[in-house]
Parts: structure tokens; sequence; C-alpha cells
């Protein structure tokens, strides 16, 4: 069985475990159902319906978020940096916008939505934004953003789960979008999807003939960023971002 399924089925068993057998039996049927219906359906989310979630979700971030003027000295960075960028990505137009905030992180869904935090700006030089913006790109193409939308969309049975029993939640429908939005942003990818995206960043650098080095440097500054810190999901990375540098150098230094 496919490692996801494997985990969409553990949170649903968990989800019923921490209820109690007498809780289940006092819950609505139907609303029992509609959870296992929620588990089991992000199982088999198609690309359009994962692509319309990211819409919904992208929409709920920027209506929360600050988001640079198109005039700002943030926003016309991000256009240079991302000029010999994709312009799209599995289909999808490419949609850069800056957050305005002092996180950082930056992160990108199916749908073509790219989001880079001014904090993360005001850290790294152009080649190091163009790395991670590559990097992000790469969880899109390589089928990771789909995943962690499913993923977020599965988690979200919990939830149900609590209301269908009468619990404190609200229905889910009355905040989807922000909830998965929420959800997705704050997931954190495996480390072998995290290998991969680098790989990625990496060989979309050297196709279109841009600097490499901002890759390793990059990491490096996370690296130092995290040491003694919790971090948000791109500074507490798997595996740590000290690694992550010296495989890239490594490639780096083997011309591959």
């Amino acid at each position: 069985m496919h490692r996801f399924h494997i985990q969409v089925l553990a949170t649903a068993a968990a989800a019923l475990a921490l209820m109690g057998c007498d809780t289940v039996k006092k819950a609505d049927t139907g609303g029992l159902l509609n959870v296992g219906g929620t588990a089991f359906k992000a199982m088999s989310l198609s690309d359009s319906e994962v692509v319309a979630m990211s819409d919904d979700s992208c929409a709920a971030m920027d209506k929360k978020n600050a988001i640079a003027a198109p005039a700002s000295k943030y926003a016309k960075r991000l256009d240079q940096v991302v000029k010999a960028m994709p312009t799209g990505v599995n289909g999808k137009t490419a949609n850069y916008k800056v957050y305005m905030t002092k996180d950082v992180n930056a992160w990108a869904m199916a749908n073509g939505c790219i989001r880079v935090y001014s904090g993360l700006m005001d850290l790294m030089n152009d080649d190091e934004l163009r790395g991670v913006i590559g990097h992000e790109i790469g969880h899109v193409a390589l089928g990771h953003s789909k995943a962690r939308m499913q993923m977020a969309y599965a988690t979200s049975a919990a939830r149900e789960l609590a209301s269908a029993s009468g619990g404190v939640a609200k229905a889910l429908s009355e905040s989807e979008a922000g909830d998965l939005a929420e959800k997705f942003v704050h997931a954190q990818y495996s480390q072998a999807n995290e290998s991969a995206a680098d790989d990625y960043s990496f060989d979309l650098l050297r196709e279109r003939k841009l600097e490499r080095k901002g890759l390793v440097t990059s990491f490096q500054k996370l690296a130092k960023l995290s040491e003694g810190k919790e971090g948000n999901s791109m500074m507490s990375s798997h595996p740590p971002s000290s690694e992550r540098a010296a495989r890239m150098q490594k490639r780096l230094d083997e011309g591959r």
C-alpha cells in the first residue's frame, strides 16, 4: 500500500480511537460515515480537485496576509529575481507574490501560487532566493505539493469527527479554505521530498545558466538561523539545512 494511503488510514483510525467506544456510539452515524468519506476521498483526489482546493487555499492566505504592493521594493525585487525562472509549472501559470512578514518562509501550491515572505527576502541575496524558489517549484513539479494538499484534506477528518460526535469543533465547511491553507503551509515534507526538490532546483538553475552557489549559502543561512530554535517549517527541515548545504556543495564540486 502507498505510504500516503497508510498515513490517511492511520489518521482516521487515531481519531476514532481518541473518541472512545461510548462517544462513537452516541455520535451521529451519518456524520461518522462522512468523516470516513473525507479521509478516504483524500486518497483519490484528482489533479483538478487539488488545483481547485489550492485556488481557494491560496486566496484565503492572500486575504489573511499583507501583500507587497506592485510598486514596493520587495515586489520589484521579486520580479527581477524570477525573470529568468519558470513562468509556469505543470501547465499552470506561476503567480509570484510577496507577503510582508518577518517570517522566513516560502511555499508553492499545485495551482501555480508561489508566495515568498519578506523575512526570507531580507535574509537572502538574489541567487539564494532563486535557489529557494526553484526548490518550492520542484515540490509542485514533482507532485509533492499535491500530496501535501491531500494530506491537509485528510487531517480535516478529525475536526469533522468531533463535530459529528457533538464536540466543539465547527463544521469544516465553514472554514475549509483557511483551514486547508494553514495545514498545507505548516506541514513538513519528507526527507526524500526535500532532497528531490533540492536536486530539482539545482538542475533548473544549471539548465537556465543561473548561479547555483546560492543553494549552498541559503541552506547555510537557514542552518545558522535555526540554531537553538524550533523554527518554522523551512528552518526545521528534513534533513537538516547544514546537510543539505553540504550535499549541494558536493554536487557543485563534482560538476554534476
